[in-house]
């Protein structure tokens, strides 16, 4: 099909450039920029006058629910939300049920995904059988079903020998290994970040060391074996300033950070406000500066939405028996764009962020706008501001820290490899 978006700013983050010019696309691709090709003759006109076109957004951490959970989200309904957020590639982590851990099922849920031709979902695979941390999956296979690297999501590695296994197995082909800093033993049971607050509540603590003890251990074993690891959301000052001396060192590592953790801190729980209970847990305000500091200076490579459809049941209990996790595809832009106002970043580099960045991570020629690449984009209205109410979600999973807020940019649509997958009239 071929498109003409006319009249749009496009925002280019990995050029840096920010200029008002008109898109042509055909047959998946931009075409052209600027000038319409000799005889093109689109099919559709998107009239982008006052909006902002930027590439489709590169989301790192998305959990759709299937298989396993449905009673918590389905493939459709996340996939849905997805677009309306301007998310056109996503990562999926394996802690499903059954866990990614074979190539049947992986196949499948790239099977599901294709045919609702929507969003490009790229798979994690375990790195471990049933993530217990035990026998090491065969990373071959699962590459070969269509996983982008191999993740034990939430759930550390406790023996470390196994650790060190599976990184040199994936080094040997060139795999990328990603992993959540956290202790097994000082994370365990944890629901709060240790501190005033926590202890003023009641509520069993997560220290700053889970993460950096587990950061050295990671760091040490990379320096062993040579393997790629990507570091999955990072909370701590602490954690940061490993990361930045690990990259000054040479180490193949990147990292990201949740949307959650670049606006919210502890104190925001409130009296037992189960809608805060994140994993990793919000930290001090200190370590949200650095959070910020750090997506500035590059030391952290990606932002996430790190999107964990929660039903309103496991919302509903004690803070501490509360499921962690927030719905945060539709949010992941609007948050972005509100971290760069408030901090006063350029939104070409906050959305570099999001869109290039990720990219890059997992290797991906995606996340910019240039003659022959792919033509995945974000269009969205920089000035047009939306109250987050659990009406205005299109994912399963209504529960966010965020509800009640009002958020600026809203997007208006969401192109898919040269394909209209989502438009809202504007009203």
């Amino acid at each position: 099909m071929k498109i003409h978006i006319q009249g749009g700013t496009l925002i280019d983050p990995a050029a840096g450039t920010e200029q008002q010019q008109d898109i042509f696309i055909a047959a998946g691709k931009i075409v052209a920029l600027g000038t319409a090709p000799a005889d093109f003759h689109a099919a559709k006109t998107i009239d982008a006058k006052g909006l902002t076109i930027a590439p489709g957004l590169v989301d790192l951490a998305a959990r759709l629910r299937e298989p396993g959970y449905e009673h918590k989200a389905t493939l459709e309904s996340e996939m849905a939300a997805a677009l309306a957020g301007g998310v056109t590639s996503l990562v999926c982590l394996p802690d499903t049920d059954p866990v990614l851990d074979e190539p049947g099922l992986v196949e499948m849920l790239k099977f599901r995904a294709h045919n609702l031709n929507q969003a490009h979902v790229y798979p994690l695979g375990a790195l471990t059988v049933g993530l217990k941390g035990q026998v090491i999956t065969e990373m071959v296979e699962l590459t070969e079903a269509g996983c982008i690297g191999f993740s034990q999501a939430d759930v550390p590695v406790v023996d470390t020998q196994v650790l060190l296994r599976a990184l040199q197995y994936a080094n040997t082909y060139g795999y990328t290994v990603w992993l959540r800093p956290v202790d097994a033993y000082l994370g365990k049971g944890g629901v709060a970040a240790s501190g005033a607050l926590a202890s003023r509540l009641g509520l069993s603590g997560v220290p700053v060391s889970a993460e950096t003890i587990a950061l050295h251990t990671i760091f040490e074993l990379v320096r062993v074996t040579g393997a790629r690891v990507h570091l999955s959301h990072l909370s701590s000052a602490a954690g940061i300033e490993l990361m930045r001396a690990a990259k000054a060192e040479g180490l193949p590592v990147t990292c990201d950070v949740t949307v959650n953790h670049i606006h919210l801190i502890d104190l925001d729980i409130g009296y037992f406000d189960a809608q805060f209970r994140l994993d990793p847990p919000l930290r001090s305000q200190r370590d949200r500066e650095a959070i910020r500091a750090g997506l500035a200076d590059g030391t952290i490579d990606a932002i996430c939405s790190d999107h964990t459809p929660v039903d309103d049941d496991e919302k509903l209990l004690p803070f501490a028996e509360a499921t962690p996790g927030a719905t945060g595809l539709e949010l992941f832009l609007s948050l972005t764009v509100k971290w760069a106002d408030e901090a006063r970043v350029p939104l070409a580099k906050a959305l570099n962020r999001i869109t290039a960045a990720p990219a890059a991570v997992l290797k991906l020629d995606a996340g910019r706008i240039a003659v022959g690449a792919c033509a995945d984009l974000c269009i969205f209205d920089r000035n047009a501001h939306w109250r987050v109410e659990p009406r205005a979600l299109k994912s399963q999973g209504h529960n966010t820290p965020f509800l009640g807020y009002e958020l600026p940019a809203r997007v208006r649509a969401t192109i898919v490899s040269g394909y209209v997958a989502f438009e809202q009239r504007q009203p």
